[in-house]
């Protein structure tokens, strides 16, 4: 008999969730939580959720303040009693009219980011002033179907400079990329996944790499039975002189992707749930890689952390020929309920020239599959088939993000663009910060500094802390004597927190996901003792059984 308190979830039960996303078993985790929350004094806390709870405020001020101009634009050509009022389709003088607007508004940083806004997409960009914002009155009202369907023309460039400087540490490399609006990272995912099937760059049962720990729908999706891909993980296995994870890739794990067998690698930088990015010397090895030994390698990088990470460098900056990049607004902005996520692919990639070299068995039924949507497939841009398969190629003329979430997306990046001092920045990486300090102090463990962390989430092994602190022993023990998900249901029915498996990700069994995003700053020093207390539990009974 093992001398410590049992918990309602068996051992048997237990191994039978083993295999499921930790998102599906965070729901029997959070009832077990609120029940144990109603029987004590406690407050449940759900740090398994990545939703930040912060919001950034002048940009959505500034779409809601830029609404009444649109709206009286539309009234300007009909305006009925009952609530009807008509499009303004005529550009004719409307900067002039936004002009007059800018001025005689009351001061506020929401109006100032409307002006700076618009002077800026005249002066770096060369807009026609009529056309920059009588296409920011369609988008914020909505009255018409994207056109381009891709992204519209004047949001897309201002996006593009917002990636640019956020991915490429203000210095991108020459050319530019096409980008396409989707509706959040889900989405890019989704048409990503599909889209290179249905293109002939990767067949099912084809070997790819994975980089891991990784977000969860990236290890499900490739077992699914129409990719069911052989999929090579490629870990993140350094670790520091204690013995902790760094979650760094050590060269012999990246030089996997030298097999030419691996058509393609999908990697999440900054990692999810460890959350640190890749140094430079990665960044260059994987290039090193794809230039010597793997030509042909496609890679996605999906790369929502990366505003949380100083000079943060992405691998669309270090390999853009290769690279497909999906980004999200969704954690720095805190706006997971708009949706909003873009796909960037560079114009010279090797995406294209893959569809170019293939067999003409392949280009034949990809000439039938397009043809309704242009006269030309064989030119058509994979980034541009995307769009078309989005909405099974026969509703593409209706295909495209919708253009009020165009709209809040564009200004989510001229505020940071024009946000030269950082300021909105800084704030996100402090908060984030502060929440890291107060886990780490409440488990009493020093956490070992790394500037690629981005602090969004944390990774807690288990085992590592019981080889650390207490030997082979205990490691030994608690293997024989418990499963993984142990840790996470025992803080979740004793202590009301939940916390999401870190085996779920791809990540060492043991380990433990805490999101720093969605509680209050305070709660974080509270799960960090709550983790200690459980984890203490196990240290007291296996010295209880060295007694017996």
């Amino acid at each position: 008999m093992i001398n410590i308190s049992k918990i309602k979830t068996s051992r048997e039960v237990q191994k039978k969730l083993q295999s499921m996303s930790p998102f599906e078993i965070k729901d029997e985790l959070i009832h077990l939580a609120h029940e144990s929350a109603q029987k004590s004094t406690g407050q449940m806390l759900n740090a398994g959720r990545g939703n930040p709870n912060w919001i950034a405020t002048i940009p959505r001020e500034a779409y809601f303040l830029f609404g009444q101009f649109a709206l009286d634009e539309c009234r300007r050509v009909m305006d009925v009693a009952g609530g009807m009022a008509g499009i303004a389709e005529d550009k004719t003088g409307i900067a002039k009219r936004f002009e007059s607007f800018l001025s005689e508004g009351k001061t506020s940083p929401a109006l100032e980011l409307l002006k700076k806004t618009y002077e800026y997409g005249i002066k770096q960009h060369k807009f026609e002033p009529d056309a920059w914002v009588r296409e920011m009155v369609e988008a914020s009202m909505g009255f018409n179907y994207p056109v381009p369907d891709r992204m519209l023309s004047h949001m897309e460039p201002i996006v593009h400079d917002y990636l640019l400087q956020e991915m490429c540490n203000g210095k991108p490399p020459k050319g530019k990329y096409d980008i396409f609006a989707v509706e959040g990272g889900t989405a890019a995912m989704c048409y990503i996944f599909d889209s290179l099937i249905r293109n002939y760059l990767v067949h099912k049962g084809d070997k790819i790499g994975l980089l891991v720990p990784t977000f969860t729908p990236y290890i499900e999706i490739p077992h699914l039975d129409q990719y069911d891909f052989e999929v090579v993980n490629i870990i993140a296995s350094k670790t520091a002189k204690n013995g902790f994870h760094t979650w760094h890739y050590p060269d012999s794990e990246l030089d996997k992707l030298k097999d030419p067998d691996i058509k393609i690698a999908f990697v999440v930088n900054p990692s999810n749930p460890p959350s640190v990015a890749f140094p430079l010397k990665s960044l260059k090895r994987i290039a090193d890689i794809v230039k010597n030994h793997n030509p042909g390698l496609m890679v996605i990088t999906d790369d929502v952390y990366g505003t949380f990470v100083p000079g943060f460098v992405s691998l669309m900056a270090a390999l853009p020929y290769n690279t497909l990049t999906v980004y999200s607004y969704s954690k720095y902005f805190g706006c997971t309920g708009w949706r909003l996520g873009v796909i960037a692919l560079h114009e010279k990639n090797v995406f294209d020239d893959k569809i170019a070299a293939l067999g003409d068995k392949q280009k034949k039924a990809l000439h039938k599959r397009y043809e309704t949507i242009t006269l030309t497939p064989e030119k058509l841009k994979f980034i541009d088939r995307m769009v078309a398969d989005s909405r099974q190629v026969a509703l593409n003329h209706t295909a495209g993000l919708s253009l009020p979430q165009q709209f809040q997306m564009m200004l989510f990046s001229s505020f940071s663009l024009l946000d030269t001092n950082n300021t909105y920045k800084q704030l996100t990486r402090d908060l984030v910060a502060t929440r890291l300090k107060l886990l780490w102090e409440g488990m009493g463990v020093d956490i070992v500094p790394d500037p690629m962390r981005a602090g969004y989430y944390s990774g807690i092994d288990v085992m590592v802390g019981a080889l650390h602190f207490y030997g082979p022993e205990l490691a030994q023990w608690l293997e024989e004597h418990f499963e993984p998900l142990d840790v996470v249901f025992r803080l979740a029915e004793k202590t009301s927190i939940v916390l999401l498996n870190g085996g779920g990700f791809a990540g060492p069994k043991w380990s433990i996901r805490v999101s720093l995003a969605n509680l209050p700053t305070e709660s974080y020093k509270i799960i960090g003792q709550r983790i200690r207390e459980i984890l203490m539990e196990y240290v007291t009974a296996w010295e209880n059984s060295k007694k017996k």
